[in-house]
C-alpha cells in the first residue's frame, strides 16, 4: 500500500456527494470552501497554524488507485462512469493558506480552497483530520515553552501518542511550537529536527548496583551524560552516585560539557532544589536538572514559582496527546459559488447558535499590528478585493457588538496579508521551509502577542474583525435568509 496516498483516508458521503455532483450538477462548478475553528484551544488567547506541510504532501499525491477504485466499486453504491472519473481525478484548483508557525484566532480562514465542486469536497476530511491534530500540539507545546521562560523543552510523549502517525506529526507539531527536539527517532529522521534521549529505569536495574550503571553509560556518552537518579532512592543513593561519576570523569580529564541529572519522580520542587545544593557543593554548579513525571503547562508554571531548579524539561503524556483539551474543532464550510459569468455569489450558513453562523465571500485576512510596539492589535477579514493604505486612517469594529469601535491614525499601524498562495491550477507554488526554521518563525511570531495574551489563565483576548463591505454583505444574506 502507497503510505503517501491518502485519498481513501475520507468520510463516505464526501464520495456519494462527489457521484451526485457528478450526475446531477455542472462537475466543473467552482466554489471557495474555507477551513476555521470557532474557539482557541485549552482556553488559549491564541493557537499556532502546523500541518500544512502535510496537507501539501497529500493534495501532491491526490489520485485513486486501481486497488482504490476496486474497493469503491465492491461497495456495490457507485456507478461505472463516476468510478470511471475517479481513475482520471486529479487536484486542479487553488489553495490558499496561512502558514505554519503563524499565530491564528478564531473564525479566520486557515486554508481556502477554490476548486471544482467535486475536487473541493472531497479533500475536506483530510485536510481537517491534519490540521485539527497538529495546530493543537503546536498551541499546547507553545504554553507549555511559554511556562518554562525559556528552559529547554523535550518532547517524547510517543509511546503514549494515539498510534504512529499521531507520535510522528505530533512531535513535529510540537518542535514547531517551541521544543528543542524529541525522542521520536523516525520524526527526527523525517523532518530533520534533533533527537535526544537518556536511558531508562531499566539500564540502572539491569547492572548489579547503581554505579556501575552511571559509569558505563557515562564512559559510552562522556559528551551527553544526564543520568536517572531515581531508580532506588533520589538523594541518598541517585545524586551522590552521579557526583562520584562527575567527579572520576573530571579526574580523568574527561571534559564536562553537558552533564547532569534527571528527576522522573517525588515532588520536584523538594528535589530539584536539594540536588541543586549537592551538586554545587562538590562543585558542579553547571550540571544540568532535568525532570519529567506527567509535566503540562500548569505544573512547570508552578514549579517555577516555588523556586524549582530544572532548567530542563522533558514533556510526554500531556503534551502529545493534548490531555486536557483532546480536539480543535476545526471546520470546513462553503463560503462562494462562482456564477456563469465568474463572479463569486456569496454562501452563507445559518444556525441557532450565533457562532456558527458563516463568514461569507471570497476572503482573506489582513493582520493589523501596532507600529510602536511591532505588537498584534487586531485580524480583520475582508474580501479579497478590498484594498487599505496604511496611510489612511483605519476602523476597526467588533461585528458581534459593531457599536464598539476603534480608529487607528495613519502611520500609527501597519498591515499584513497573512493567506499566501499554496497550489495554483492544481499546481504546488510553495515550498514549505525546514521545520527547525519554520520553529524559528513561530518564536518571531508569538514575540508579536502581548504578554496578556500568553498567560495561561484568563488571556486578552485578540480581536477577529470583519471589514465594513463584509459585514454588510453578511448582514444582508441574514436578512435575505431570514425574509424566506
Amino acid at each position: 500500500m502507497d503510505r503517501q496516498n491518502l485519498t481513501l483516508m475520507t468520510d463516505l458521503y464526501e464520495l456519494t456527494m462527489m457521484q451526485g455532483y457528478f450526475k446531477h450538477k455542472d462537475r466543473n462548478e467552482t466554489v471557495i470552501f474555507d477551513v476555521f475553528y470557532r474557539n482557541n484551544p485549552l482556553d488559549s488567547g491564541y493557537a499556532i497554524s502546523a500541518g500544512l506541510k502535510q496537507v501539501i504532501d497529500y493534495i501532491k499525491n491526490l489520485h485513486f488507485s486501481k486497488q482504490d477504485i476496486d474497493y469503491l466499486s465492491s461497495l456495490g453504491i457507485f456507478d461505472s462512469d463516476f468510478l470511471d472519473y475517479l481513475d482520471t481525478f486529479q487536484f486542479t484548483g487553488d489553495i490558499y493558506a496561512i502558514p505554519e508557525g503563524t499565530v491564528i484566532f478564531p473564525r479566520e480562514p486557515l486554508i481556502k480552497v477554490i476548486a471544482p465542486i467535486m475536487e473541493a469536497q472531497l479533500v475536506e476530511t483530510a485536510i481537517l483530520t491534519i490540521l485539527n491534530h497538529q495546530c493543537l500540539i503546536a498551541t499546547k507545546a507553545s504554553r507549555v515553552c511559554y511556562a518554562a521562560k525559556g528552559d529547554g523543552i523535550m518532547e517524547f510523549g510517543l509511546r503514549r501518542a494515539q498510534g504512529p502517525d499521531a507520535g510522528i506529526y505530533g512531535a513535529r507539531a510540537a518542535v514547531i511550537g517551541g521544543c528543542s527536539g524529541t525522542s521520536n527517532v523516525l520524526a527526527g529522521q523525517l523532518f530533520d529536527i534533533p533527537v535526544k534521549g537518556t536511558h531508562a529505569h531499566s539500564w540502572i536495574m539491569s547492572f548489579p548496583d547503581e554505579y556501575t550503571a552511571f559509569k558505563t553509560y557515562a564512559d559510552m556518552y562522556p559528551t551527553a551524560c544526564i543520568l536517572l537518579v531515581d531508580t532506588y532512592d533520589t538523594l541518598k543513593s541517585g545524586v551522590p552516585n552521579a557526583i562520584r561519576v562527575f567527579q572520576e570523569m573530571r579526574q580523568a580529564g574527561v571534559p564536562l560539557t553537558y552533564y547532569g541529572v534527571r528527576l522522573d519522580s517525588g515532588d520536584l520542587a523538594y528535589l530539584s532544589k536539594k540536588a541543586r545544593k549537592m551538586l554545587d557543593d562538590a562543585g558542579f554548579p553547571d550540571a544540568v536538572i532535568s525532570a519529567s513525571n506527567d509535566l503540562d503547562e500548569f505544573l512547570i508554571d508552578s514549579l517555577k514559582a516555588q523556586g524549582a531548579t530544572i532548567t530542563s524539561w522533558g514533556v510526554g503524556t500531556n503534551l502529545i496527546t493534548s490531555k486536557d483539551c483532546p480536539s480543535f474543532g476545526g471546520v470546513y464550510k462553503l463560503s462562494a459559488i462562482m456564477d456563469e459569468s465568474g463572479n463569486f455569489i456569496p454562501k452563507i450558513k445559518l444556525s441557532e447558535n450565533t457562532e456558527k453562523i458563516t463568514n461569507p465571500g471570497n476572503k482573506t485576512i489582513l493582520r493589523v499590528y501596532e507600529k510602536e510596539s511591532g505588537k498584534i492589535k487586531a485580524d480583520l477579514i475582508c474580501l479579497v478585493d478590498e484594498h487599505y493604505s496604511e496611510d489612511e486612517p483605519l476602523l476597526l469594529f467588533d461585528s458581534h457588538e459593531p457599536w464598539k469601535k476603534t480608529l487607528l491614525a495613519p502611520g500609527k499601524y501597519t498591515l499584513r496579508e497573512i493567506m499566501i498562495p499554496i497550489f495554483k491550477g492544481g499546481k504546488c507554488v510553495y515550498e514549505s521551509p525546514r521545520t527547525m526554521d519554520i520553529r524559528d518563525y513561530c518564536q518571531a511570531e508569538l514575540n508579536t502577542l502581548w504578554d496578556e495574551t500568553r498567560r495561561l489563565v484568563n488571556p486578552h483576548k485578540v480581536y477577529v474583525d470583519l471589514s465594513k463591505k463584509l459585514y454588510d454583505m453578511k448582514i444582508q444574506l441574514l436578512d435575505k435568509m431570514g425574509q424566506q
